[in-house]
């Protein structure tokens, strides 16, 4: 797993930051990963393959059509482009 470093966070986000973990029953690197995870994975986000098949829907394919779509969709979530 991957490791960051932040520096020069200003005193007032780092202390919020604190007291919101203290609230969640959280360390302070937990709630930094919890807030991360929330803003860039969010739960209600559309999923590629779930967006293909809503497509196939209003194109009216059949069911048997929407079926071996779905039944050929990847349930790995795809890693993002590297630019190194």
């Amino acid at each position: 797993m991957a490791m960051m470093t932040l520096r020069d966070i200003p005193d007032e986000l780092h202390s919020a930051l604190k007291a919101r973990a203290k609230r969640n029953n959280r360390s302070l690197v937990a709630e930094v990963r919890n807030i991360l995870k929330e803003v860039l994975q969010p739960e209600d986000r559309v999923l590629m393959g779930d967006a293909l098949v809503d497509i196939g829907r209003e194109m009216s394919l059949t069911d048997e059509e929407v079926n071996l779509l779905e039944q050929n969709q990847d349930k790995v979530l795809a890693e993002p482009v590297r630019f190194e």
